[in-house]
């Protein structure tokens, strides 16, 4: 989950927002990819099956609880102006 100390968030949160802000929106998705790539890499560790589950699962997380917090409640209003199909 993403829910770390405060004291953390202060740290990264600055570096985060920069690399943000340099993402080409005519790009996103390449470059977004390509960013997450990178950073696995870099964390990677010694490449064992331990640092790999590791990071496959904070990948995993992030991807579910962005679905969670941004696009259900999304799609819940689209629902309610379209209809739903169930």
């Amino acid at each position: 989950m993403p829910y770390i100390l405060q004291s953390d968030r202060e740290r990264l949160d600055p570096k985060i927002k920069e690399l943000a802000e340099t993402i080409n929106t005519d790009q996103r998705a390449g470059e977004l990819n390509y960013t997450i790539t990178k950073l696995l890499l870099a964390l990677k560790g010694n490449g064992k099956y331990k640092d790999y589950n590791e990071l496959m699962g904070a990948l995993e997380s992030a991807k579910l609880e962005f679905y969670r917090r941004e696009i259900a409640p999304y799609e819940d209003t689209k629902i309610e102006e379209n209809g739903d199909v169930y």
